[in-house]
């Protein structure tokens, strides 16, 4: 448990409550992935067999003790790692008859083994682990009076500069401490349900194994588009029809071009992953309203890379041109602007966090109040930031940055993660009377 404390090397403004909790990024924490050999021809002969087809080749020339004793070998030094492995690796040698030449009927073991050499491990939060968003947990049974379960979601970045989505649950008391619940390690691998072409890409199904804890879910690529990252998800509790379902946008980079997406889930089991369409999905930091406003759905999002704009649609998955709801004005800001999550409703106002970055690429965190009804009327907005990386804690990947994607409240407090310099998560806690109070008083 960590309570809060007044001072910290990145408070700007004396309302704004730092705590000790920092989540950093760990590279014990592994999940697997398939292993594809290049083909490299021998003699540069064009017609030589790929090198999959020479693996095997080597495989199948094993007397059945020396696989055996392999097989031994990879589950000794792997099974406590992962749960499902030899499942996994069945899996896997099955993907691989598609792909290889004609083999002899293999054993079940020497298939397994096949499979092994075709898996590696990846450590999908070695290199960073930050720009979170946070929301309540579905399930509050359990938790003492005053205190609030929560949900962080949060961008892993591994070998290669590719982001997956991770997830970890804890506890903001009345008080503002907070605590994050331990973790198992394990990242089993979700199953894929099924996969649905579209327009404007392929929709994906996909299903953790039962009984998997939300802290153990990643989210990994799994489509081209997304295949070195799925970025910055910013989720939000969407009302609908007295339903709630957990939706998130966030953006998948194929390694040339990035798009927004959405993810949807109700049980934190299974996930929905589809492609938006429009002008406006084509850019990235799309943020959803939490419920519609006078029938519609509505979205912040960033179409020109600098202003933020308001968008509505009668389309979840469809979202065009809008208009500009705020635009750069105060020194920290002049670069370009953004949200830094979904609105958060606050009674009278919905409460946008956003972004600006200023001189030298610096980054900040600010916040603005939108009327309850009609958002395209601003009521009042941060002249100078909430939070801004100065000092030992503007150092890291990506220095001067601090970010998030989406904040909670409960009860008095607006509890705050927030990502520095691309590399590991803080978290700060807000008085919303003070919050607001500062906001209209200008």
């Amino acid at each position: 448990m960590t309570g809060p404390k007044a001072a910290s090397a990145v408070v700007d403004a004396p309302l704004v409550i730092h705590h000790d909790l920092c989540l950093r990024p760990d590279p014990s924490r592994v999940l697997l992935r398939p292993f594809r050999p290049t083909v490299e021809p021998r003699d540069n002969n064009p017609i030589d067999k790929p090198r999959a087809n020479h693996i095997v080749s080597r495989i199948v020339a094993l007397t059945p003790e020396a696989v055996d004793a392999e097989l031994a070998d990879v589950l000794d030094t792997f099974d406590h790692r992962h749960l499902e492995l030899l499942e996994t690796l069945d899996t896997r040698a099955a993907a691989m008859d598609s792909v290889l030449a004609p083999h002899p009927v293999l054993s079940v073991a020497r298939r397994r083994l096949v499979g092994a050499y075709f898996m590696s491990e990846y450590s999908f939060e070695a290199a960073a682990l930050f720009n979170p968003s946070i929301f309540p947990h579905p399930d509050q049974t359990g938790i003492a009076v005053g205190s609030k379960r929560f949900v962080l979601s949060v961008r892993g970045v591994g070998e290669g500069h590719i982001s997956s989505l991770a997830f970890r649950t804890g506890v903001v008391d009345a008080a503002g401490g907070l605590s994050i619940d331990p973790i198992t390690g394990l990242a089993p691998a979700p199953h894929i349900r099924g996969r649905t072409p579209t327009l404007h890409g392929e929709e994906i199904d996909i299903v953790f194994p039962s009984g998997t804890e939300l802290s153990e879910c990643v989210i990994f690529p799994v489509t081209e588009s997304q295949k070195n990252g799925i970025e910055d998800a910013r989720f939000v509790a969407f009302e609908d029809a007295g339903k709630t379902t957990y939706l998130a946008t966030y953006t998948a980079y194929s390694g040339q071009a990035i798009r927004s997406e959405l993810m949807a889930t109700t049980d934190f089991q299974g996930f929905r992953l589809s492609p938006l369409n429009g002008v406006a999905a084509q850019n990235k930091g799309m943020a959803l309203f939490p419920r519609k406003i006078a029938g519609r759905y509505a979205m912040i999002a960033r179409q020109d890379n600098e202003n933020i704009h308001l968008l509505y649609s009668d389309d979840i998955y469809t979202w065009n041109d809008g208009q500009i709801l705020l635009h750069p004005c105060y020194p920290w800001e002049f670069v370009q602007m953004g949200n830094c999550g979904a609105p958060i409703d606050l009674g009278a106002y919905w409460l946008l966090l956003t972004h600006g970055v200023g001189a030298m690429r610096r980054y900040a965190i600010g916040a603005a109040l939108l009327d309850k009804d009609d958002p395209t009327k601003v009521i009042a907005r941060s002249r100078t930031p909430l939070i801004q990386a100065i000092g030992p804690e503007r150092e890291g990947y990506v220095p001067n940055v601090v970010y998030t994607c989406g904040a909670m409240v409960h009860d008095k407090w607006l509890v705050l993660p927030y990502g520095v310099a691309d590399t590991f998560i803080r978290f700060a806690t807000i008085e919303i009377a003070n919050l607001t109070g500062s906001l209209l008083a200008g």
